[in-house]
């Protein structure tokens, strides 16, 4: 794990407070894990930025749930991810596909895709074969906002964030977007921001990132 991959894990672990989530899923501890399963796992299941936005009003009550899609590919694996405000959870307003691969001993990343017509895929994730009539073809991809992620042994967890000014973003004015996670098994924090041409914030929390505690037990491969 590199020095600014620790430097990054433990400021953003400083802001998330204690948690009293449930158990997050299994993880096989041996030396000869799938690491790529063990990411997969972790970012399977359903969570809930609530106590977050209980303790602090600033934040909002989100719903966020990830599940595996296209489990008979070989090229996975995949996961079609639904986020939501609490209050409108029939109303998702991001809904993305997300394909992680291996890019070396200990690194992955994650990529991203829109497909076409979400809002005709809402609660998809609730179906078991979420977007079983699409295929890779009907995807786009969001050039330039994958997310390069690294394991962390020790902490028993990832870390990582998309590169530079490279993901393109026009919401509020935006330029382009940077996001940053620590995904632990039973929490994340992600820190999604926005950013004018001349490098000024115009979306996204200020003071630190949303903490999304684990709400159901999850994918245990």
């Amino acid at each position: 794990m590199t020095t600014t991959a620790r430097c990054t894990l433990a400021l953003l672990l400083l802001i998330i407070p204690a948690g009293c989530a449930g158990p997050g899923p299994r993880v096989d501890s041996s030396p000869g894990e799938d690491r790529l399963l063990t990411l997969r796992s972790y970012l399977s299941g359903s969570f809930s930025s609530a106590d977050q936005a209980a303790r602090d009003p600033t934040y909002y009550d989100i719903e966020l749930h990830m599940t595996p899609m296209w489990t008979w590919r070989d090229d996975g694996p995949w996961l079609y991810v639904e986020q939501a405000v609490a209050a409108t959870a029939d109303r998702p307003y991001r809904q993305r596909v997300y394909k992680l691969e291996r890019t070396g001993d200990g690194l992955f990343r994650s990529r991203v895709f829109e497909f076409p017509n979400p809002a005709a895929h809402a609660g998809a994730w609730e179906s078991g074969s979420p977007l079983s009539e699409l295929s890779p073809a009907d995807l786009q991809e969001r050039v330039g906002c994958a997310v390069t992620l690294t394991w962390d042994g020790g902490g028993k967890s990832f870390t990582g964030s998309t590169a530079g000014t490279g993901c393109p973003s026009e919401l509020n004015g935006a330029a382009y977007a940077t996001s940053q996670i620590v995904l632990e098994s039973d929490r994340m924090l992600t820190w999604d921001r926005g950013y004018d041409a001349t490098g000024q914030q115009v979306w996204g929390a200020t003071e630190g990132g949303y903490e999304f505690l684990r709400i159901d037990p999850g994918d245990q491969p």
